[in-house]
């Protein structure tokens, strides 16, 4: 990375705080959405490493076209195609059934971009992390047990591009509720 990706990142994260503005998360705390996005992007910078300002970028608007009315085309505009392209491989069919969806995310995981497939091991590190730190309002042990265990069916999907992120995640894993 060098200064020359600053000012995409920092765009990346003002319009990722901007769609996710009223949005929180399901824990407890009803924690702000757009902690999720810097999650990502703090584990992928800090703990495995990664330089890519378009994955960094992806992984802070990860979830605009699934959670806010962002649209691929205005995605294309603001950051460019790469960067679209690694966030829709990233998002959910949210015209599919919810178990559908996980359903075809363990099914699409083994063809994802190598840009897509650190975003996504990001985004299981982070949801792992806050299931286990300060879980979803309602959510019990079983559900719990059970989105860890989906997971790792997605990951180890995906697994041989990036074994630092890899690791990170099985870290996560070990702190499965039980």
């Amino acid at each position: 990375m060098s200064p020359e990706d600053l000012p995409l990142l920092v765009r990346a994260l003002a319009f990722a705080a901007g769609k996710h503005r009223d949005q929180r998360r399901k824990d407890l705390e009803a924690s702000p959405y757009i902690n999720h996005p810097i999650a990502l992007a703090d584990v992928l910078v800090n703990e495995a490493g990664v330089t890519d300002a378009e994955v960094i970028a992806a992984a802070l608007l990860h979830d605009t076209m699934e959670d806010t009315e962002t649209t691929a085309e205005e995605l294309d505009q603001a950051f460019g195609s790469r960067i679209r392209q690694i966030v829709e491989e990233v998002t959910d069919d949210q015209m599919l059934e919810k178990q559908e969806r996980k359903r075809m995310q363990i099914l699409h995981a083994p063809h994802l971009s190598d840009q897509a497939r650190l975003v996504k091991l990001s985004d299981k590190i982070c949801n792992l992390r806050d299931i286990v730190g300060c879980p979803p309002r309602g959510w019990s042990l079983q559900r719990r047990q059970a989105y860890f265990d989906w997971s790792k069916k997605v990951i180890d999907g995906l697994r041989g591009g990036h074994p630092v992120l890899e690791d990170i995640f099985d870290e996560a894993y070990k702190l499965r509720p039980q």
